[in-house]
């Protein structure tokens, strides 16, 4: 082979090589140019996703990315919600995580909400859901936060704890219960007159609800976080940094349920020693062997909360709580029946705090219970 041919070769060698460099290096640019800067996919209503999933609009947005509603073109032209998490390491992981939840609760339990498919989407990883309507908390913000009648926190408090009881039987704990994870199937609602607030007040017609974000849910087996919970709902053997199981969930929806019944949060702080300091107000002294067992013996002066009710925040912490019973609204059966629950939720020993099951032995519930269903309850004593 002569130079001349030999150097032509080679020339076209180096030339395959830039167009294979030039072209990686414009999907790349394609790919950056789907992201906005924190890892957000951009996208606008009518983009169709995977030639399957067109966008309508976008329900809302989290740190872990954002959840639109799309028409399914492979299901019939059924609208989905799709979470559309951030193409990025840490929240990639998180997601196929929750995947793997979502594969073990799959139509086994019908309070938590439905996975119906997954992909990945130019790093976005993509979870496609039931479609479902305002969280719990969303409804109470547009209802001027008035709390929900008792017989719907009724109906609503049996299927979180028949949902969260079943994650406790699978051997996992949600971990972010929450009013915002709770939606309603459908958030329809009447207008009723409330003479009490003289003014109109939205009645949800359909108390069915959905458990939802299993992102950080975690397996008995699996690494557990020091900090786990969002702080209104955060279990006190936690902030002692105490090591936590499934009980930490009761906590929450014992918090849950109180936000309901009043319409506003229980622990309203963000701040631990704050956050202690209510609980005491709430439940009284935090026990001696929680405090002596606590890495955080800095929130202790000689077996107490070193806290001074006399200090701007410890007029807050007086202003805002009081002991749980003093929160009644009515001293009829069925609210003292609620309140005896409560206590039973925000027990401080998660050893002594109700688990789930039992929870829904309680005569709180015996309304909702039909012949033949509250078997196994009748020995249990209230």
């Amino acid at each position: 082979m002569g130079k001349t041919e030999l150097h032509s070769l080679f020339k076209g060698f180096l030339d395959c090589i830039c167009l294979c460099l030039s072209r990686r290096s414009d999907r790349a640019a394609n790919d950056s140019e789907r992201d906005s800067e924190n890892g957000h996919l951009i996208y606008k209503s009518g983009d169709v996703l995977e030639d399957r999933y067109e966008i309508v609009d976008t329900l809302g947005e989290g740190t872990f990315g954002k959840v639109v509603q799309c028409v399914d073109h492979s299901r019939g032209g059924n609208q989905i919600a799709l979470k559309i998490i951030k193409n990025q390491d840490k929240y990639r992981e998180a997601a196929k995580l929750e995947i793997n939840v979502l594969e073990k609760i799959s139509e086994k339990d019908p309070n938590c909400v439905q996975m119906l498919n997954w992909f990945n989407y130019y790093g976005h990883v993509c979870i496609s859901f039931e479609l479902l309507s305002l969280s719990t908390f969303d409804f109470l913000k547009s209802n001027n936060f008035l709390p929900y009648p008792i017989n719907q926190i009724r109906h609503m408090a049996q299927q979180i704890c028949h949902a969260v009881s079943f994650l406790h039987d699978n051997k996992l704990t949600h971990t972010d219960l929450k009013p915002e994870n709770i939606l309603f199937v459908n958030s329809d609602y009447s207008l009723i007159y409330n003479a009490e607030k003289k003014c109109n007040e939205r009645r949800v017609n359909d108390t069915t609800v959905r458990l939802v974000d299993f992102g950080s849910a975690t397996f008995d087996h699996e690494h557990h976080s020091v900090i786990i919970s969002t702080r209104h709902y955060r279990a006190p053997e936690v902030i002692l940094e105490l090591g936590w199981s499934q009980p930490c969930d009761v906590w929450s929806i014992g918090c849950i349920l109180f936000e309901y019944y009043k319409g506003f949060t229980l622990f309203q702080t963000h701040d631990n020693k704050e956050h202690l300091a209510m609980i005491e107000r709430v439940q009284g002294p935090i026990p001696q062997r929680m405090i002596q067992r606590s890495r955080k013996q800095k929130y202790f002066h000689r077996g107490h909360l070193d806290w001074n009710e006399c200090s701007k925040a410890g007029r807050y912490v007086k202003s805002k709580c009081k002991p749980l019973r003093e929160y009644l609204l009515s001293h009829g059966r069925e609210h003292h029946h609620f309140f005896d629950l409560l206590e039973r939720m925000l027990e401080y020993e998660p050893s002594k705090r109700i688990s789930l099951s039992s929870a829904l032995c309680h005569p709180f519930f015996q309304p909702l219970h039909h012949p033949g269903r509250s078997q196994g309850c009748q020995t249990l004593n209230y």
